[in-house]
C-alpha cells in the first residue's frame, strides 16, 4: 500500500529478537524508511489496515504464525508490497518457495551487514519506480501501444511479437482469451500488419446473428432460395475475398454451419444458400474465442477438423489479473481518452485511486477497466480523479459480481443523475447499434441480463 511521495516509505519488520530489530532499525532509518517494529506475527496482520506499509522484513520462524503465511497475507492485501524473508537455516528449497510466494529475496541470520544494507536499497528503488508509475501520463503510455491495445508487460509484449512474425504468412489464426481481453484489437493488428491490409476487414459476430439466417449471411444466397429472398445477395465471406475475415465468438457458430465454414476457410470456397455453384472467397480468417475450443470439440460441441484449422496459429492474450503492470498505462491512455471527449481538464489519477485499481480483481479485464475509467472521469470534478470517484464507479460491479454494469453507471452514487442517465444512454445505445439491435447480444456485451437490459430501456425511455 504505496505511500504519497511526500511521505517516507513505512517498513514493517517483524521478529521476536529484539536485537534483530534494532539491527535492521538502523539500516533501514539511515535510507530514509520510516520502520515499524513487531514482535507479534497476528498483531502485525490485525494492524495492516493502519500501517499500510510499503515493505517488510519477516522473520520466517515466527512464534505464532508461520512467516510465509505472514507473506502470503501482507502481498494479498497489497500485491505491490516489498517483501523480504529472514531465516537461520537458508536452503534453496526454502528460498524457490519464498520467491514464488511473492518474496522479492531473503536474507540469513545472522546478518552479512552488506547484503542487508544490499536488499534494502533494492526495496527503496523498487517503491520509487512504482511510485514513479502512479503518475504514468498519456504520452509516456503511447510508447507501448500496439494498433489500439497497450501493454509494457513482457507477456504483452510477447503477443505484440508474434502478432508482427505472424501477420504476414498466417491463413489462419485463432485469437484466444477473456470477454474483455481485446481480442478484435488483435484481428485489426493481423490484418494492419499483413498483405492485405488494403483490401476490407469484414467482422462477424458470432453469437449475435439469428441461426436461421446465419448461413445467408455468411455465405449469401440466390433470389427465390427461400420465403422473402426477394433479391439475390452476397455472404459476407464473398464480401471480404481477398482481404480479412474476423469471426468473433466463433465458439457460438452452431454446428450444422461448421462443416461449410471449414470448407470456406481451408478452400476458399462458398456456396450461396439455393445454388449449385461454388464461388472463391479467397480470405485470411481470424477467428476469436472465450471458450476452451479444444475441450468443446473432446465432447462433441465444437468440429475438431475445424478447431485445429483455425488454431494453427494461436495467440492467448492474458487477463488483466495477469498483467497488473500495465494497469497505469492503460489507466493514463483511458483518462486522456475521456477528458477529450468529455472535455474536462481532467490530467491524471491520485496514488490512492491507483491502488484502487492495481488491487481489483478485474473479471472484466481491459474493457471494464476502461469502463471504470469513464464513469469515473464523468464523476470526477477536479484535474485529478481521486479514489472516491473510482470506489464509486467500480462499486457496483463490485456488488453484484457483473464487471460491465458500471459501464451504463448502474450505480449513480455521486454523479449528477442527468450526466449520469445521459452516459447511460450513450452507451447502451452505443451497444445496440454495434449489434444491429440484438438485444441478447447487446445484453451479453453490456455484461447484463436480457431482463436487466429490458429494464434499463424503460428506465432511459430508449425505443425497443
Amino acid at each position: 500500500m504505496p505511500s504519497d511521495l511526500t511521505k517516507a516509505p513505512t517498513l514493517l519488520v517483524i521478529d521476536d529478537d529484539p536485537d534483530v530489530l534494532s539491527v535492521v532499525d538502523r539500516f533501514a532509518t539511515e535510507l530514509g524508511f520510516t520502520v515499524i517494529q513487531e514482535t507479534n506475527g497476528r498483531a502485525a496482520l490485525r494492524s495492516l489496515p493502519v500501517t499500510k506499509p510499503d515493505g517488510a522484513i519477516i522473520d520466517v520462524g515466527l512464534a505464532d504464525i508461520d512467516g510465509l503465511t505472514m507473506l502470503r497475507e501482507i502481498k494479498a492485501a497489497d500485491p505491490t508490497s516489498q517483501v523480504i524473508l529472514m531465516t537461520g537455516a537458508a536452503t534453496v528449497d526454502s528460498a524457490i518457495e519464498a520467491i514464488k510466494a511473492g518474496a522479492l529475496d531473503y536474507v540469513t541470520k545472522p546478518f552479512d551487514t552488506d547484503r542487508l544494507r544490499e536488499l534494502l536499497v533494492t526495496v527503496r528503488k523498487s517503491m520509487e519506480r512504482r511510485e514513479t508509475l502512479l503518475r504514468i501520463d498519456a504520452d509516456v503510455a503511447r510508447q507501448f501501444e500496439f494498433y489500439g491495445l497497450i501493454g509494457r508487460s513482457p507477456g504483452m509484449q510477447e503477443l505484440f511479437d508474434s502478432v508482427r512474425r505472424f501477420a504476414p504468412y498466417a491463413r489462419t489464426v485463432l485469437v484466444t482469451g477473456e470477454t474483455g481481453t481485446g481480442k478484435e484489437l488483435i484481428a485489426k493488428a493481423l490484418h494492419r500488419l499483413g498483405p492485405r491490409r488494403d483490401k476490407k476487414l469484414i467482422t462477424v459476430n458470432c453469437s449475435a446473428v439469428v441461426e436461421t439466417l446465419f448461413e445467408s449471411e455468411l455465405f449469401g444466397h440466390m433470389r427465390g432460395a427461400f420465403t422473402g429472398a426477394t433479391d439475390t445477395k452476397v455472404g459476407l465471406f464473398e464480401h471480404a475475398h481477398n482481404g480479412t475475415i474476423f469471426l468473433d465468438e466463433i465458439g457460438e457458430l452452431p454446428m450444422s454451419l461448421q462443416a461449410k465454414m471449414l470448407r470456406a476457410v481451408e478452400l476458399g470456397e462458398v456456396q450461396r444458400v439455393g445454388s449449385l455453384e461454388a464461388r472463391r472467397a479467397d480470405v485470411f480468417a481470424v477467428a476469436a474465442t472465450n471458450r476452451d475450443l479444444r475441450a468443446e470439440s473432446a465432447v462433441g460441441r465444437f468440429r475438431s477438423d475445424l478447431y485445429f484449422r483455425l488454431s494453427m496459429i494461436e495467440l492467448h492474450i492474458l487477463p488483466l489479473r495477469d498483467r497488473r503492470d500495465d494497469i497505469p498505462y492503460l489507466t493514463a491512455a483511458f483518462v486522456r481518452e475521456f477528458a477529450g471527449k468529455l472535455n474536462r481538464p481532467i490530467k491524471g489519477i491520485t496514488p490512492a485511486a491507483e491502488r484502487l485499481l492495481h488491487q481489483a480483481p478485474w473479471p472484466g479485464n481491459v474493457r471494464e477497466l476502461r469502463n471504470v475509467i469513464e464513469r469515473a472521469c464523468i464523476l470526477s470534478d477536479n484535474r485529478i480523479v481521486t479514489e472516491r470517484e473510482i470506489a464509486s464507479a467500480m462499486s457496483v460491479a463490485t456488488a453484484n459480481h457483473e464487471p460491465a454494469q458500471a459501464s451504463i453507471g448502474l450505480d449513480s452514487n455521486g454523479a449528477d443523475p442527468a450526466l449520469m442517465s445521459t452516459a447511460q444512454r450513450d452507451q447502451i445505445t452505443r451497444v445496440l447499434r454495434q449489434v444491429s439491435g440484438n438485444k441478447a447480444a447487446a445484453a451479453k456485451q453490456l455484461g447484463i441480463s436480457r431482463r436487466s437490459l429490458y429494464r434499463w430501456l424503460d428506465r432511459l425511455n430508449i425505443p425497443q
